[in-house]
């Protein structure tokens, strides 16, 4: 699965209010993340190291950011939610209040966890 099928999936099944941060989080995982591959999982957008990094869901009220290690991460930010035994996610309401820096930290947790 690649890259062009995220972008089939952005123009067709993500609601347009949500491209802009669509945009804004492949490009700091590109950057973060640089061997991730993009891919499809569960028809939904998601980087994949070893195993799957992240994924991204959309809701009609925010998209999701979800990493699948994320209960192993330490959240210095504060911004991390859920209490299962796995995955932790990031609600991202508009392109504006994405904190960039936070969604970084939590990247890079996420591909050194998926290292070992």
């Amino acid at each position: 699965m690649t890259g062009s099928e995220i972008d089939t999936y952005v123009e067709t099944k993500l609601d347009p209010k949500y491209r802009e941060i669509v945009a804004a989080l492949r490009t700091l995982v590109a950057e973060e993340a640089p061997e991730a591959v993009e891919c499809l999982t569960y028809g939904s957008p998601a980087w994949r190291g070893k195993k799957i990094l992240a994924v991204i869901s959309q809701s009609k009220t925010h998209l999701t950011f979800a990493f699948e290690r994320g209960a192993e991460m330490s959240d210095a930010h504060g911004l991390l939610e859920g209490v299962g035994k796995k995955t932790r996610h990031v609600k991202i309401k508009t392109r504006d209040g994405m904190n960039e820096a936070a969604l970084r930290n939590y990247i890079g947790q996420a591909v050194h966890l998926d290292a070992n």
